[in-house]
């Protein structure tokens, strides 16, 4: 479906495609650190906006991953770090070819644990507004509880009638029935869960994309190439909506 969509987008102004990818820091399956290997997936996505996990800044460095990224894609980068270490910022990130009305970051940590957040960034194409919520939330099923209300929240208090509002990242929900997954399909619908982890052979949906109106996600399915399996441990997934 997905590589229709591919061909129909060149000729049709009125599909967008986005996509969600754990970057892992650049670390690849091979063990070998390489954001530009990244950057070349993502333009192999062929995506107006990309939200990123694991993105990392060495201390020194500045945010060079993330600069690193806009340069070799072309496209605007947005930082939502969530944590500062002894390795450096480390964190969320937006990428997009599409104009920024506004941006907002969330704490959507829980006490005790990693420190995770969501960015909230309103961009414009043509005379739609696109909300998009990119995060990564926590590896234990009550914070991902607490995480999933709190984004509901968010989003609940920032809609609009002209909005088209995307969830989407690494949601690290192993259970299919999860009660989090099943709260975000009572506001955006049931999205198909693709499997996209590991990268080599995926077993796991951890990484999802919701949208609402959900008759507008008309496409949705793991990026699959041979550099896509080994540049991070997780794959791409990407969404066509027809807007």
């Amino acid at each position: 479906m997905i590589e229709k969509v591919r061909s129909e987008s060149a000729n049709n102004g009125k599909l967008l495609r986005v996509a969600t990818y754990n970057i892992h820091g650049g670390l690849g399956r091979d063990g070998r650190r390489d954001m530009s290997r990244i950057a070349a997936v993502i333009n192999d996505l062929r995506c107006r906006v990309v939200a990123l996990q694991e993105v990392l800044a060495p201390h020194g460095h500045g945010n060079d991953a993330l600069s690193l990224l806009e340069q070799q894609t072309g496209m605007t980068g947005i930082a939502g770090i969530t944590m500062r270490s002894a390795r450096g910022q480390f964190g969320n990130a937006l990428l997009c070819d599409l104009p920024i009305v506004r941006v907002r970051k969330h704490d959507l940590s829980v006490h005790g644990r990693e420190k995770r957040g969501a960015l909230d960034v309103l961009l414009r194409r043509k005379r739609r507004q696109l909300r998009v919520l990119a995060t990564h939330l926590g590896l234990r099923p009550y914070e991902r509880r607490q995480q999933v209300r709190r984004l509901l929240d968010i989003v609940g208090k920032g809609e609009q009638p002209d909005e088209v509002t995307i969830i989407m990242g690494d949601m690290n929900e192993w259970f299919l029935w999860g009660r989090p997954l099943r709260w975000i399909h009572a506001n955006f619908g049931r999205a198909v869960a693709c499997r996209t982890f590991p990268a080599d052979r995926p077993l796991l949906a951890l990484d999802r994309i919701w949208c609402h109106p959900p008759e507008q996600l008309t496409a949705l399915a793991p990026h699959r190439s041979r550099l896509s399996r080994v540049a991070s441990d997780h794959l791409p997934l990407v969404a066509t909506l027809a807007l």
